[in-house]
């Protein structure tokens, strides 16, 4: 099934290294709350390299001598690189037990807390990122391309990663919508997950090659930047894309289930097309019971920055939970991910 999504700002022309050593991409969770410093609950702040999230909830469960379903935590970060995160894990009427700084290879433990509740998920305010990119050619073309994307953002597509290896979850979600019974909860919630992901990023892109990406059509849905809540652009309202131009609205796409599009007109039959073309996965969400709901098409990297240090290209942004790292590289660059094209890279 073809996941190649069209560019904002045209094809890159430039393929950088990406992800050539875990350090070439850092991760910093972000959490919206204060701890409350007493509870039943210990929270535990990790650095973990080359581990991916359930493995180090796994880890902790073993050392703590407790069960993994008293394990939680706000979202799931990447193996191949360096993260820090939260977990909780539920101790009542046990003090915090001891955990030296190094639990094993890779990972570590940078803090302890108390608080009065679990880590849920999509607890998390979002996360801010520290990346290189390696072997940069022409300079200056990426330092348009990173204006552009400061100045205007980017498509807020949900990460290839969603689809899974050659989007296999697409197919497995559409053997599943076909009757399939998938007993797993998680594989079925990823599956659902793929599926509704790719219908937004399919709208999306249908309105970047249309050119109304950030142009606002009659019956448009908008969202106030940072709100899950939207509203309908007024038919013939000339307002409206001042405040899509100032960064004060965002048009929305849908995330389709069970419901009506609340959009209208010229909106909602750019949004019907797309859901006429995918009808297996438009009803297969529908009868799952997930609710009809909106996310922004446009994503803004807060705090952008960048510097170029021999050959290279170094990022520093924050990006709001749900949001996807690679969608603002994509418009950058072709990601060589190859984890490692030589034994004597360096690390950063």
């Amino acid at each position: 099934m073809n996941i190649n999504w069209a560019y904002r700002l045209g094809v890159p022309q430039q393929v950088l290294g990406f992800k050539l050593v875990p350090e070439d991409f850092k991760v910093f969770e972000e959490l919206p709350f204060e701890f409350s410093g007493d509870g039943e609950h210990m929270l535990v702040k990790v650095q973990k390299t080359g581990l991916n999230t359930t493995a180090v909830a796994r880890i902790l469960a073993q050392s703590l001598e407790c069960s993994i379903k008293v394990v939680s935590y706000a979202g799931l970060k990447d193996r191949n690189a360096v993260t820090e995160q939260w977990f909780s894990i539920q101790l009542p009427g046990i003090d915090n037990p001891k955990l030296g700084p190094k639990v094993q290879e890779g990972l570590q433990i940078l803090d302890i807390a108390r608080h009065n509740k679990k880590l849920k998920r999509g607890a998390l305010s979002g996360n801010r990122f520290e990346i290189r990119l390696r072997d940069v050619s022409d300079r200056h073309e990426l330092e348009q391309r990173l204006q552009a994307i400061k100045d205007h953002g980017v498509p807020n597509y949900f990460g290839e990663q969603r689809f899974g290896h050659r989007a296999q979850n697409l197919d497995r979600a559409l053997e599943m919508f076909g009757g399939k019974k998938v007993r797993d909860r998680e594989k079925r919630s990823i599956y659902l997950s793929a599926a509704r992901s790719f219908l937004f990023n399919q709208c999306v892109s249908k309105r970047i090659e249309n050119e109304t990406w950030d142009q606002g059509l009659n019956g448009d849905c908008l969202q106030f930047v940072g709100k899950s809540a939207f509203f309908c652009n007024p038919i013939n309202d000339t307002n409206s894309q001042k405040r899509i131009d100032n960064g004060e609205v965002d048009i929305s796409g849908p995330l389709f289930g069970k419901g009506e599009l609340p959009t209208q007109a010229q909106a909602q039959l750019s949004e019907s097309e797309v859901a006429d073309s995918y009808p297996e996965f438009v009803k297969g969400l529908s009868a799952a019971g997930l609710r009809m709901e909106r996310r922004a098409n446009r994503l803004r990297p807060e705090q952008l920055q960048w510097k170029f240090e021999a050959g290279d290209l170094w990022l520093n942004f924050s990006l709001p939970k749900g949001c996807y790292a690679t969608s603002v590289l994509r418009e950058l660059c072709i990601l060589d991910e190859q984890e490692r094209r030589s034994t004597d890279v360096p690390s950063a």
